[in-house]
């Protein structure tokens, strides 16, 4: 029997809804009829009336704008000016869901490459992989589902989604949206349940796709366990370093990174957390990144003033909080910040120069702390810039096209942004972790691509008389 769960505002933790928990009992006829709909061919939705669900989807999400940005600011902490772009991305993540669907198309395969292959026409096409099993995170409530969700939609796939349990309102919505559209109810359901239930589910064989957003330790453990057969593609976080070049523009820099590393309070997977300065510059450039961290406004999201909002959680200010003791502890050198503002706000902090082996040099700090640290060769700020296990957006700052260029063949990351902040990103480009950061590609269109599958046809034909 479901059992309910409030949902609050994570700076005050007042309750701002509810929803009901799912057991397995109820979840399993919703996986069973989406995996019935996706073998009777019949029901499949053809890309006309896939793309009329979706352009109805983007105008209903249009026209709650103010209430979807309010929403993710009220059970996200994102702060308003931050839940407002949100919508917008997850709105334009829509439209490039419609506009993929006309890229999905087939080719010919030439086949007289051998008389082994001549006389015969070969061509493919795409389709749907099956049943999709998407798990999100709380950090982009919105924009996350929409890069999930929609893209299942798009593609013809039943879709079944458990968002944070932090955060599950706004994916609601967007799967209310999405029936209001005219998607049929089996075709995307919302699963809000605990871990254990999760857990069946993604594991369960009918279960054709598996698209996760959250922790690296929940995510390659869920991995281990899918069913034979089961495709996926998982995004986890990282420690994002930025190298500091000897002529870089600090003028410029400074509010740059400072957006990098402070935006959302640093819940971000790709948020600047590693700063790598020559020197004699390293301890100007963590004065002058904890001069523009003290001028941000930390509060509720819901305050059109506020700069950073709340951590997730309270537990999530306690760990923070651990972590840049240890590192002060450690030798670090503490240049603003570096304390509890509540139990549910951390103050941005800057640290110069923390142990190479504390937590906050480590691993992802996925709070409101950025690291700076002194470095005697570009070459060795590179290798530090790389040693640890995960490894997903990076940075240079320089006026060097040759040290850019250098930088972006030495560094160890998916993308690499020259004079810009490891965080950012639009939805059409490739967005992925290496190794323990993520599995396969995100990216609208790349995550369609992975929804669907080639089928090749081989035509014999007939001979000449």
């Amino acid at each position: 029997m479901s059992t309910s769960l409030d949902v609050v505002n994570p700076f005050s933790l007042e309750k701002i809804g509810a929803i009901d928990l799912r057991t397995w009992d109820e979840v399993e006829p919703m996986l069973d009829r989406a995996h019935s709909l996706f073998r009777d061919r019949s029901a499949w939705l053809p890309a006309y009336h896939r793309i009329e669900i979706l352009e109805k989807t983007a105008a209903l999400m249009r026209a709650r704008f103010d209430e979807l940005a309010h929403l993710i600011a009220d059970e996200g902490g994102k702060p308003l000016i931050d839940a407002r772009v949100e919508v917008t991305r997850a709105i334009d993540g829509v439209g490039l869901c419609i506009h993929e669907i006309g890229q999905m198309s087939g080719r010919e395969i030439p086949m007289d490459l051998t008389a082994a292959g001549a006389g015969r026409l070969a061509f493919t096409t795409r389709e749907p992989i099956g049943v999709v099993v998407a798990a999100s995170a709380f950090n982009h409530p919105l924009n996350l589902i929409v890069h999930q969700v929609a893209p299942a939609v798009a593609t013809g796939c039943p879709v079944l989604v458990k968002p944070a349990l932090d955060t599950p309102l706004s994916c609601k919505v967007f799967v209310d949206m999405l029936h209001e559209a005219g998607l049929p109810q089996d075709f995307c359901h919302f699963v809000a349940c605990d871990n254990a239930v999760a857990e069946q589910l993604i594991t369960d064989p009918r279960t054709a796709f598996f698209t996760f957003i959250g922790s690296a330790r929940v995510g390659w453990m869920l991995r281990s366990k899918l069913a034979p057969g089961t495709r996926c593609a998982l995004e986890h976080g990282g420690a994002a370093p930025v190298i500091v070049d000897t002529d870089a523009d600090l003028d410029a820099m400074i509010p740059v990174l400072s957006k990098g590393g402070f935006y959302h309070s640093g819940q971000v997977c790709v948020s600047t957390q590693r700063v790598f300065a020559p020197m004699d510059m390293a301890e100007e450039v963590a004065t002058r990144l904890a001069e523009a961290a003290s001028q941000l406004k930390v509060g509720n999201a819901t305050d059109e003033t506020v700069d950073c909002g709340p951590l997730i959680r309270p537990g999530e200010v306690d760990r923070v909080a651990a972590w840049v003791d240890e590192a002060i502890a450690g030798g670090a050198r503490i240049l603003t910040g570096g304390k509890r503002l509540g139990p549910t706000t951390y103050a941005p902090t800057v640290l110069l120069n923390p142990p190479a082996d504390a937590k906050v040099s480590t691993l992802e700090i996925f709070g409101p702390v950025i690291c700076v640290y002194g470095y005697d060769t570009f070459d060795g700020a590179v290798e530090a810039a790389n040693a640890l296990p995960f490894a997903f957006q990076s940075a240079v700052f320089t006026q060097s096209l040759d040290r850019a260029l250098t930088a972006v063949r030495t560094l160890d990351a998916t993308a690499v942004m020259v004079n810009d902040h490891t965080a950012f990103r639009v939805d059409w480009m490739p967005f992925a972790g290496r190794r323990q950061s993520g599995y396969n590609t995100g990216g609208i269109r790349y995550t369609m691509h992975d929804m669907t599958q080639d089928k090749m046809a081989i035509i014999r034909l007939p001979q000449d008389k």
